[in-house]
């Protein structure tokens, strides 16, 4: 094939203009990434321009736009000996992101990307699965191969960068006759579907990993902690001490919540408590590094910036400078730097937790709990429990079998071979153990409220999509992401001894709260008094202590 197109190009341009071995191959490889790694991005742009005649020659040409800029991308990322390893790399990654972005839909950006940094290898053993290995071999590993073993010896520099520069012009030159005919389409493809263009694979998640390391070195500089709510002082003194639970949720989606009106009874344990469902939360992120900083951050959403957070206090500081006795149990991957100055404890293992099976279960952060208080006697206590959850695309392992109600649940990570009603199925079972969960936190608080002012506090960090949308999962970018990834559960439940009742917090149910209330009702509740926080008493709680 090489030898055609040289053969082919020799007729038209003089020797000196010949296109080069190893610049065949790298628009080879353009080519070939359009053809077989980017359904999720035409799919979107059939979406936008239906497959009429009418909209064909914009078709093609977006087609022909797409596989240019890819051509020019890679052409100038690879020089001398690295070239062949840059593509092969690239081939591989771009396997990767096509068959996430085909299967669940998600945008491969920095947020993307700081998740999957993030992710555990028990975690990342759940996204296996047969199509991954066909995708990673098919489009992968075997044209990863050829270019390893078609790439040419280099050429000098100066031969290379004259040969990238007379395609490039003549790329370009293609570009220019494509475009000029349509710039009205382009004008409102450009401006109003920005999304569309986020799927366009390798480009997009390459600048998006370029972008991601940027601002990795920009803040790997040593910086002092900024200490925030220095003002907080303890109003009522001679009260009881406090004993609250926060339970950090994983991938819980309001409207999967029998308590918020879903037409299945997902909460039948927490439905015979006295708790308030408060109906109308926001989250901050769409993803677990980004959510759980930013809700203990006294930064707003609008405000929150990862590294900025992670050298601030955040609101388990305070409360631990104010001699609240603080504790953090995982299930989850870890705090995301929340609990990075206060006792932490693993329970993702049997090392610690007792409740495992085919994976350990939220349910065993209980254990031990009654030692721990009884060791911080006439103290303030408060315990952030985080939860595996919902944690998808294995819904049905986050789940012991006695609660598997709903069926037949999907049994795969690979959401694609099951029916929409099998994987809600394995998500509402999941919601399920999460209420069993939480009942069980109540019943342990049950326990201390004749000695303390009990309460447990549930917020789950993020929803998830079902395949709303052909979208499935989370992390989608917070400016297009569904509600069904913003909109996420909360909930109240206050011992007889707490200084506030529910029914002070019943009138504001449907009120718009979001993560950003977080930082302040955890200092509120433990009667810390401080001017940060002067714009949500009237709002979250009229505490005697607090006016």
């Amino acid at each position: 094939m090489l030898q055609l197109i040289q053969r082919t190009t020799s007729h038209f341009w003089p020797i000196t203009w010949r296109l080069q071995s190893t610049q065949v191959i790298t628009l080879c490889v353009a080519i070939f990434l359009m053809l077989f790694a980017n359904h999720a991005l035409f799919s979107h742009v059939l979406e936008i321009y239906p497959l009429t005649a009418a909209n064909m020659p914009f078709l093609v040409s977006v087609a022909i736009f797409f596989t240019v800029l890819t051509a020019l991308f890679l052409l100038w990322i690879t020089f001398g000996r690295a070239a062949r390893w840059v593509l092969a790399l690239l081939l591989l990654l771009a396997s990767q992101a096509a068959y996430y972005m085909d299967q669940f839909g998600v945008i491969v950006d920095t947020v993307m990307i700081d998740n999957i940094l993030q992710t555990s290898a028990q975690e990342a053993s759940g996204l296996l699965s047969a199509k991954l290995l066909m995708y990673t071999v098919v489009m992968g590993l075997i044209p990863a191969w050829f270019v390893l073993k078609a790439m040419p010896s280099p050429q000098s520099l100066r031969q290379e960068c004259m040969a990238k520069l007379k395609i490039s012009g003549m790329l370009l030159l293609l570009l220019v006759v494509v475009v000029a005919p349509l710039t009205a389409h382009y004008a409102s493809f450009i401006r109003e579907h920005k999304v569309t263009r986020m799927y366009a694979n390798p480009t997009f998640f390459a600048y998006s990993a370029i972008k991601y390391v940027v601002l990795a070195f920009q803040s790997s500089e040593v910086k002092t902690l900024t200490e925030v709510a220095k003002d907080a002082v303890e109003m009522d003194v001679k009260r009881e001490h406090e004993l609250m639970i926060m339970v950090v949720g994983e991938t819980a989606r309001a409207d999967r919540f029998s308590l918020n009106g879903y037409h299945r009874l997902t909460n039948p344990k927490l439905q015979q408590e006295d708790v308030v469902s408060l109906r109308n939360v926001t989250s901050c992120g769409t993803s677990t590094g980004i959510s759980v900083p930013c809700m203990f951050s006294v930064l707003t959403r609008k405000q929150f910036d990862k590294e900025k957070a992670k050298h601030m206090e955040n609101a388990l500081d305070v409360l631990a400078d104010n001699g609240i006795e603080v504790l953090w149990r995982d299930n989850n991957s870890d705090s995301k730097d929340v609990a990075t100055r206060i006792r932490y404890e693993d329970f993702k293992t049997p090392t610690f937790n007792t409740v495992c099976d085919s994976e350990c279960r939220d349910v065993g952060m209980l254990k031990g709990l009654d030692a721990y208080i009884q060791s911080k006697k006439d103290k303030d206590i408060l315990i952030v429990l985080h939860q595996m959850g919902n944690h998808g695309p294995e819904y049905y392992r986050r789940y012991p079998k006695a609660f598997e109600r709903f069926k037949p649940a999907c049994q795969s990570g690979e959401l694609s071979t099951c029916t929409q009603q099998e994987i809600d199925n394995a998500y509402d079972n999941a919601i399920l153990y999460t209420d069993y969960f939480l009942s069980e936190v109540i019943q342990f608080l049950k326990k201390y409220d004749d000695r303390y002012e009990t309460a447990m506090l549930y917020v789950a960090d993020h929803g998830e999509s079902l395949g709303e949308h052909g979208i499935y999962l989370h992390a989608a970018p917070y400016m297009i992401a569904p509600k069904e990834q913003t909109h996420v559960p909360a909930i109240m439940w206050m011992g007889k001894g707490f200084d506030y009742s529910l029914d002070q917090l019943r009138p504001y149910q449907d009120y718009p709260f979001s993560h950003d209330d977080v930082f302040c009702s955890l200092l509120i509740a433990y009667e810390l008094d401080s001017e940060t926080c002067n714009a949500k008493k009237q709002v979250l709680f009229a505490n005697k202590h607090l006016k």
